[in-house]
């Protein structure tokens, strides 16, 4: 005779993705009940794999895979409640406000621009309730990149260490990658090596760099 099994994984991954949703979306908890109101089940099944298991996997940053979803949501015409709430996550997740509008752009070449556009309406309000700039700042990775020029040219727009402005300005190449909201990782090479000769981490707010530290270099 089998014995019954009377764990439930299904369950346990829906209560780790709650606690997930809880922590990234105000009042979470009951929106999601609100949501799933009418059909409980559903809501096991939905948060349970997407704040359950895809959050938990070790594959993508948070940042990242919350940038995949938005596009995914607006490809597939959704503009309800997938949308605002994996906007709001994705706020929750690193992304900043710029960058869901560089998501947005993009994906409009490849969904469609009805699509796009009712995905843009959708922004509106989720900026609006958010108390967010629209449009809003340039991303990190666009001011730091302005910064990086501007410093190369020999202009400083933001005090700098005689080390930062020598490798900035002896790099052959840099390599720019956004780690959150308000930071952005440069990489500085000379041709032909392979390694970057510094790693630079600069602070971003709005559309200001206001620090750049230096983290490796000769």
């Amino acid at each position: 005779m089998n014995q019954k099994n009377t764990s439930n994984p299904m369950a346990t991954l829906y209560q780790e993705g709650r606690q997930t949703f809880i922590e990234l979306v105000p009042d979470g908890g009951p929106r999601l009940d609100a949501l799933f109101h009418t059909v409980p089940a559903l809501r096991e099944m939905a948060v349970g794999v997407v704040y359950g298991h895809l959050e938990s996997r070790p594959g993508l940053d948070p940042r990242l895979r919350e940038a995949v979803s938005f596009a995914a949501i607006i490809a597939s015409g959704m503009v309800g409640p997938p949308l605002s709430v994996h906007g709001i996550t994705g706020l929750a997740s690193g992304l900043a406000p710029g960058e869901l509008t560089e998501v947005l752009l993009q994906a409009s070449a490849f969904a469609g621009f009805p699509r796009a556009v009712s995905a843009a309406e959708q922004l509106n309000h989720l900026f609006a309730d958010a108390g967010l700039a629209s449009p809003p700042p340039p991303t990190p990775r666009e001011v730091t990149s302005g910064f990086c020029a501007d410093v190369r040219a020999g202009r400083s727009p933001t005090p700098l260490s005689a080390a930062v402005k020598r490798q900035l300005r002896q790099a052959d190449r840099l390599a720019l990658q956004a780690c959150s909201a308000q930071a952005v990782i440069v990489e500085c090479y000379q041709n032909p090596e392979t390694q970057p000769k510094a790693l630079l981490y600069v602070e971003v707010v709005d559309d200001t760099v206001i620090a750049v530290k230096l983290f490796k270099g000769q």
